[in-house]
């Protein structure tokens, strides 16, 4: 019996079979090349789209570029758009594959359908390989003359893609000189903005180098010019219209009149519908207004209105845009819209950081007629379930309070927020009303009355806490348990993870010793203990401080650590005039919502010198290599300014010191009774300085003994500074060694300023032999990658160091395969970073 015949299924273009899918497809395309059967375009936009999107999700299908090429020899427009897309994709990768399409893209510039000469114009213009750019001026050129504005349009634009892809070509060629002309005469608008935004990007890239370049962006700027687009206003696009008054917002009048009638040209785009419209127009009026006072002020009337209806119609995102906008004139001139204030009351259905600058808004505008009204609709925030926003809503309480002269309602409402059984509204509370007495110390026998009745068992938060510290240690004498709460915290030292508390806490029981000196003894002598212990070099370093100055002389210790102070009048503000004033220039930008200057997010010299992802196989490796070792800096000290002399000094190191050459002694709770009361029976007596460091050992409770041996510190860390490691050890390293520390630096005020050349940094820490492989990351979160290696052993030190310019800190990670080294060594990092950007 004969097998029963197979059945013949005919192949589908849309499912291809065989070894694999390309090379299916491939076949597939291949027979419909030449093919001139009915329905065959309908088959070519099957496979088309097939190919497409294999290529969208990331199959490489170049090899199908010839027989791409040969379908796309069709009239169907769809066909042609989908061909341009792939060989967009492919040319730039492949340059010899990308001169494959020269021919067909140039055939369909001269085609009938103005769109088709269009499109291949455009694609013809996308290739960007520097190889073929002969091949453009032919087309561009005319493409410029073209009778169809839509070609005219992409060939001003292809102008511009030459000049990127080889300047020279598109200058030699005279494009720049038949776009002025296209813009000056051209009756399509589109063109004419296109031409404008061309040339203002070739002519100044092109003018520092050649003044004839100078000479023509200037000219752009002339009042012929100026007034012809200004005529036109009405018939550009939105796009077209910011544009022209972008280049207006840059000219100079000749006199006032010529002002007015530019804002009177101009007077209805602030009613236009689109924001960025009003934004472009109102940049314009401030602009052209700096220099009249009075006009000026009558320009910020006059654009409230139009901001307020943008802000509250639209979405959320064009609200934000806007009202960053509107912040930035309200912190200007905040008279102005204090009668507004409810326009900026938070809704319900706003996503936060709306809210957020709502709330800043609010701040801005409080002054003594509204203050009432805006604290009250802030305290209703701060019961708010997104806890962000009731945090911001007490902050911004605090701001007013701390601008205003009449407080009495707002220190009311911030004590009862101190009653509320909310941790982060205690938490906010606290440190508020820390500021308030800073600045009103009048008010502290109220606030106190209400911060004495909290238990620091139920504030956890770091800042929260080193206010209350603060609070206890300022006002001991008004709180009685002061002392002993602050014993308390002293005792659990070692749970404390917060530098910041522990800084707080040495200085507050040192404030409470001089005022209470019987009670706080013993803490403070725990208290410098533990400090002189600790693993954190500020702490470290301020605990010997207070030690030595407590040896020195007690009356000069208290004159240092409680003098007499004098309130607060102004808090520091966050920005400088400068930099605000510089956002202000650069109105309608990003910069205004970003809230900073362009030179800090746009320029190379602020993003560093390496670039590198969050993965850390991903690092590029610096320029630097061994022979180009910047030499050691050899950093002495400078024994004149210390208060022990040399041979106290040298006396005897313990481990405990924390690597310095000075150390306290160990303590053990014990003390001789009638030398403690000997040594506090007068404390502050003037030029009363104690003969030996006894006395004052057992003064704090250290319970010293004379003539005690103690133990000699290991010698101090030193490190190779010629090391080498190249980047593939260090990946292999990195991934297999474990964290051996991971801490939080303080970074100063000068070394954040020196930051804004990061290389600067990298030569410095070089100079402590700590070498840098790899760094990038934008302002303010800027992160490096640093490795050591130990002098006399193969020892090899790694380091992440991610520093944020804002808060001014340095988040630390150190893997090493000495684990025992490696808190010498991070106190090495920390002293090397500490030093940074002074002379």
């Amino acid at each position: 019996m004969a097998p029963p015949a197979q059945s013949k299924r005919s192949a589908s273009p849309s499912q291809p079979s065989g070894k694999s899918e390309v090379s299916d497809l491939k076949s597939q395309l291949r027979q419909l090349a030449g093919s001139r059967a009915p329905g065959v375009d309908d088959s070519k936009r099957e496979l088309f789209k097939k190919v497409i999107s294999y290529m969208t999700i990331g199959i490489d299908v170049s090899s199908l570029f010839g027989e791409m090429v040969m379908c796309s020899a069709a009239s169907d427009i769809v066909l042609k758009k989908m061909c341009y897309l792939y060989v967009g994709n492919y040319a730039k990768g492949n340059p010899d594959l990308a001169l494959l399409t020269i021919n067909f893209l140039q055939r369909d510039c001269k085609d009938e359908d103005p769109t088709i000469r269009g499109l291949a114009l455009r694609s013809l213009c996308s290739l960007r390989v520097a190889n073929l750019v002969e091949y453009l001026v032919g087309p561009l050129g005319s493409g410029l003359k073209d009778n169809n504005s839509y070609v005219r349009m992409v060939a001003v634009i292809g102008v511009l893609k030459l000049y990127h892809i080889s300047g020279s070509t598109c200058v030699d060629a005279d494009f720049p000189v038949m776009l002025k002309s296209l813009m000056l005469n051209d009756p399509d608008t589109q063109v004419v903005a296109n031409c404008l935004s061309a040339l203002q990007e070739i002519w100044s890239s092109e003018a520092s180098t050649s003044e004839e370049a100078s000479r023509e962006r200037e000219a752009l700027l002339s009042k012929s010019v100026v007034y012809y687009f200004l005529n036109r206003i009405k018939e550009f696009s939105e796009w077209a219209q910011c544009l022209v008054m972008e280049l207006v917002a840059k000219y100079v009048p000749s006199d006032n009149n010529e002002i007015f009638d530019i804002m009177n040209l101009l007077e209805d785009r602030l009613h236009h519908a689109n924001g960025a419209v009003v934004l472009a127009a109102i940049k314009v009026f401030l602009q052209l207004t700096l220099s009249m006072t009075d006009v000026h002020q009558q320009v910020y009337e006059r654009i409230k209105a139009p901001l307020l209806t943008l802000v509250s119609s639209g979405s959320p995102e064009q609200s934000y845009a806007v009202l960053s906008h509107l912040h930035l004139l309200v912190t200007r001139a905040p008279y102005i819209f204090s009668a507004d204030y409810k326009h900026f009351y938070c809704q319900y259905n706003e996503p936060s950081y709306v809210k957020k600058l709502k709330l800043d808004m609010l701040t801005a505008v409080a002054n003594e007629s509204n203050t009432y009204e805006i604290v009250t609709e802030l305290c209703e925030y701060a019961a708010n379930v997104d806890i962000p926003i009731a945090r911001e809503s007490i902050r911004a309480v605090g701001k007013i309070a701390l601008q205003q002269y009449d407080v009495n309602a707002i220190v009311d409402r911030l004590l009862q927020f101190l009653e509320m059984e909310k941790d982060y509204v205690t938490a906010e509370a606290l440190v508020l009303v820390k500021n308030l007495l800073r600045k009103y110390p009048q008010w502290s026998h109220d606030c106190i009355a209400v911060v004495g009745n909290i238990s620091s068992k139920n504030v956890q938060e770091p800042k929260a806490k080193a206010a209350l510290i603060w609070m206890l240690g300022e006002y001991s004498q008004d709180m009685h348990d002061a002392p002993y709460i602050l014993e308390n915290l002293i005792e659990n030292w070692d749970e404390e993870h917060s530098a910041e508390v522990r800084l707080h806490l040495l200085t507050a029981v040192m404030k409470c010793f001089f005022k209470r000196a019987p009670e706080t003894q013993k803490a403070l002598g725990a208290a410098l203990a533990s400090g002189l212990a600790d693993f954190h070099q500020d702490v470290h370093d301020r605990a010997l401080f207070y030690y030595r100055l407590l040896q020195y002389n007690l009356s000069v210790a208290e004159q240092v650590v409680n003098p007499p102070k004098q309130a607060v009048s102004v808090f520091a503000d966050t920005q400088s005039s400068e930099i605000k004033d510089r956002i202000f220039d650069e109105f309608n930008s990003l910069s205004v919502v970003y809230q900073k200057p362009s030179y800090m997010f746009t320029d190379k010299e602020h993003r560093g010198p390496f670039e590198f992802s969050d993965e850390l196989g991903n690092l590029s490796i610096g320029t630097e290599s061994a022979d180009t070792v910047v030499p050691a800096q050899i950093v002495e000290a400078n024994d004149k300014d210390l208060l022990l002399s040399t041979d106290e000094k040298e006396e005897g190191r313990d481990p405990s010191s924390n690597g310095s050459a000075y150390n306290a002694p160990s303590y053990d709770g014990t003390a001789s009774q009638t030398q403690i009361e000997l040594a506090i029976s007068s404390p502050s007596v003037p030029g009363h300085a104690l003969p030996s460091s006894l006395a004052i050992d057992d003064l704090l409770g250290l319970g010293l003994q004379l003539g005690a041996a103690t133990t000699p510190s290991p010698p101090q860390l030193k490190l190779n500074q010629k090391a080498v490691l190249d980047p593939g050890s260090f990946q292999q390293k990195w991934r297999q060694l474990p964290i051996s520390l991971s801490q939080e630096y303080s970074i100063s005020p000068q070394g954040v300023a020196a930051l804004t050349s990061p290389p600067a940094l990298l030569q410095h820490m070089q100079g402590q032999s700590i070498h840098c492989i790899a760094s990038g990351g934008q302002p303010p979160n800027l992160k490096f990658f640093f490795f050591a290696q130990k002098a006399e052993e193969s020892s090899t030190f790694l380091v992440e160091c991610i520093i944020n310019t804002s808060s001014a800190k340095a988040q630390i990670k150190i893997k090493s395969d000495d684990q025992i080294t490696s808190q010498a060594f991070s106190t090495l990092f920390q002293s090397a970073l500490s030093t940074f950007g002074f002379p």
